[in-house]
């Protein structure tokens, strides 16, 4: 893990237990984020994790697994006396979620544990599970006396995405769990928020200042943000075929870097003065008419096609898809904000399943400068600047803007400047998990969603889903898998003169 992007003090002294423990997100992001962070310096050396789970297994099993799983996963040459004492600090319950029993048991094993290790009473619930369960667990965890905080030590929860899956849903969950934890006890994870390029929009925005002047609607036409994948829905079918690509995607992702992008400066970097900004920036999305909802958002569901250079199946030929699904496996929207900083510029997103490369980005495009110097010239049309903060699969910023070609004319070139964190900063052994572990560990909120923002993201997407959950698609499915998505996503930008800038 490089020094730049690991956070300055050591985690708090504190137990761990993962809900769903057994499942692929403990394995491949949670378990090799824990080693990264004790091979950085900054887990506590009295720390220990308890898988909770449905499988049949006991600690030493589990132990077994998880020894697998790092030896797989890990991005980074393993040290095995490091692994080795991070892994005899790992337990498993084995156990039923809406068995309260199970919970006197879990209560006792965590105290055993904090006894035999030496380790303060704090504890910290990550729940991997099903989203059928996260309110089942919480009021669980309140009820056995596990949500209580004692003097001068805490109690917190991570909670996986999604939250929700509609407005009232979300609604419904935040006061389930709010009748049992505090609202600073919760922490509403996005991994998203873990990139490091995603952490540095707010440097790149605010500690600069040849960009802040220009971060408005006097200088920017219009912003992109796209979120691709070239792989299906894989073994998620089932998942999929509930949610969709829209409730998937857009509330937690895309939202989270449309608020970093678009939001005020913040008073501090205090964890509420930031996600105060971004409430407002999701507050100012006007929510779509039922017209708008038709003119302005594009659906997709992709056939079958080719992913570089390899046949891929339609999506309702994967597992657990219905033959005649009206799922969608791509959105696109256009979106405004009511408010000063960008009133008139659109903000364009997309994301999809089965596109030609996998890529998420932020596209800022500038206004064209006036003609008028040279008029006179061979020059018919300016080049626009065009800023890209890349996400996934390579992090960094690239900047494109005009210059002359050399020559007897005046003739302009594209010219791009493009900064890339691994060259500069070397490699990163990363799962994007190591961050938000740590900030939980901490106490430090700021990359987790508030309930407001919560329910802000979801006020825009229910007018959305209301619509197309009353009038199906008739053209399913309408893109090809490997291409950028269907004609009508093409169509929204192209109605209003523009483009998408679809990375090469």
């Amino acid at each position: 893990m490089s020094a730049d992007m690991t956070p300055v003090h050591t985690g708090d002294s504190c137990v761990m237990v993962i809900f769903g423990a057994t499942g692929d997100l403990t394995k491949r992001k949670l378990v090799p984020a824990l080693y990264n962070l004790a091979k950085a310096g900054l887990l506590a050396k009295k720390f220990a994790v308890i898988g909770a789970a449905f499988d049949d297994m006991d600690t030493e099993g589990f132990r077994r697994h998880l020894s697998d799983a790092i030896h797989e996963f890990a991005a980074i040459e393993l040290d095995d006396a490091l692994w080795t004492g991070l892994e005899e600090r790992i337990f498993f319950a084995q156990g039923d979620f809406r068995d309260a029993d199970y919970y006197r048991r879990l209560k006792d094993l965590c105290e055993r544990v904090r006894g035999e290790l030496g380790i303060e009473d704090n504890h910290f619930y990550y729940l991997a599970t099903a989203p059928a369960f996260f309110g089942e667990i919480v009021q669980q965890l309140g009820r056995a006396g596990m949500a209580q905080e004692p003097a001068g030590h805490w109690r917190r929860v991570i909670i996986e995405k999604p939250f929700g899956r509609d407005l009232d849903s979300a609604r419904a969950l935040n006061a389930d769990i709010r009748q049992v934890l505090h609202e600073r006890q919760i922490y509403r994870i996005d991994h998203y928020l873990g990139k490091e390029t995603v952490q540095n929009i707010m440097v790149f925005r605010f500690a600069n200042s040849i960009f802040e002047p220009i971060w408005n609607r006097r200088y920017i036409d219009h912003v992109q943000i796209t979120a691709a994948e070239t792989v299906g829905v894989e073994r998620r079918g089932g998942y999929y075929e509930n949610a969709g690509c829209m409730r998937d995607m857009v509330p937690n992702h895309l939202f989270q870097l449309l608020s970093l992008t678009a939001m005020e400066p913040p008073i501090s970097f205090e964890a509420d003065a930031v996600r105060d900004e971004q409430t407002k920036v999701l507050r100012a999305i006007q929510a779509p008419t039922p017209e708008e909802v038709l003119s302005r958002m594009a659906r997709g569901q992709y056939r079958e096609g080719s992913v570089d250079g390899e046949p891929v199946p339609a999506y309702r030929a994967e597992p657990n898809v219905a033959p005649d699904s009206h799922t969608e496996t791509f959105v696109a929207l256009k979106l405004n904000l009511d408010n000063w900083r960008w009133a008139g510029v659109p903000f364009y997103l997309r994301t999809g399943k089965r596109m030609p490369k996998r890529v998420t980005e932020i596209a800022i495009q500038f206004r064209r400068a006036p003609l008028v110097l040279f008029r006179n010239t061979q020059i018919e049309q300016l080049q626009t600047n065009r800023l890209v903060i890349h996400l996934q699969p390579n992090e960094g910023i690239s900047l494109q803007f005009g210059a002359k070609v050399p020559g007897p004319v005046m003739k302009l070139g594209a010219v791009k400047m493009d900064f890339d964190y691994e060259d500069y900063f070397g490699t990163s052994s990363s799962t994007g998990y190591e961050r938000l572990l740590h900030d939980c560990m901490t106490g430090d909120a700021t990359l987790f969603q508030r309930a407001d923002m919560v329910e802000a993201g979801w006020s825009v997407i229910q007018p959305i889903l209301d619509v197309w959950k009353a009038l199906p698609p008739r053209a399913f499915p309408n893109y090809a898998a490997g291409s950028w998505g269907p004609k009508e996503a093409d169509e929204l930008l192209e109605e209003d003169g523009r483009h998408w800038a679809n990375p090469l």
